[in-house]
């Protein structure tokens, strides 16, 4: 490991990481176990979340200190509606779910809280905050990804999730935006380093929290 803002961020969470891959829901791709129906439960969350999530992605691209980061998060954020929905779409008719459903679809408590984090972080914080509020969805979804990609899957809707986000398409963004969290390094003063570090630990927590509302079918309780 090296000295590196990245390297830091990641000691911070490898409890939780550790977590996530012995989830079982994240077990279950691989070896066909997950229920068809968390599948499809956590497909229709998913893509109620990045619709909010590229929205933060837009918050972060609006306070990026150059044209080359701006434009990067931006097509990020555009790239969320044109390749990761259309897996959804795609997904979704797959479980047995018309596409038009999600417009009546109502966010489940932790989608709710998840992207509302997102966007008061990203909205409220600075720079430096923001992208270590977006950074965890990237570059777990893309450590999981390899991992899952070289287990792979015999159930082809599964295995379709995994080849998106354990691909090399997915990896080139997330190395992209490491990259840019390592240069914000050397500048970055001792109070905003950390709290960049609590936003990226606590969206690293919702992860591991919204694949095992996937895995519960989580409803709200009242």
């Amino acid at each position: 490991m090296t000295d590196s803002l990245t390297a830091e961020l990641w000691r911070g969470i490898t409890d939780i990481y550790d977590a996530i891959l012995a989830h079982p829901f994240i077990a279950g791709l691989t070896d066909g176990s997950l229920r068809a129906g968390a599948f499809a439960f956590y497909v229709l969350q998913d893509a109620l979340y990045l619709r909010q999530y590229a929205k933060a992605l837009a918050n972060v691209a609006s306070k990026a200190p150059n044209t080359a980061e701006t434009e990067m998060f931006a097509r990020h954020a555009a790239n969320i509606v044109t390749v990761e929905m259309s897996l959804h779409d795609s997904l979704l008719p797959d479980l047995g779910l018309d596409p038009a459903a999600l417009d009546a679809a109502e966010e489940a408590p932790t989608t709710l809280a998840y992207k509302s984090y997102l966007l008061a972080a990203t909205g409220g914080g600075s720079y430096a905050e923001g992208v270590g509020t977006v950074l965890p969805c990237y570059w777990i979804y893309g450590e999981v990804g390899k991992h899952l990609l070289a287990k792979g899957s015999p159930e082809p809707r599964y295995q379709k999730w995994i080849d998106t986000y354990g691909g090399e398409e997915f990896d080139a963004e997330v190395r992209d935006v490491i990259a840019v969290t390592d240069s914000l390094g050397p500048g970055l003063a001792g109070a905003e380093r950390e709290r960049m570090r609590r936003h990226f630990r606590a969206t690293s927590r919702y992860e591991w929290m919204f694949w095992d509302a996937g895995y519960r079918q989580e409803s709200w309780p009242v």
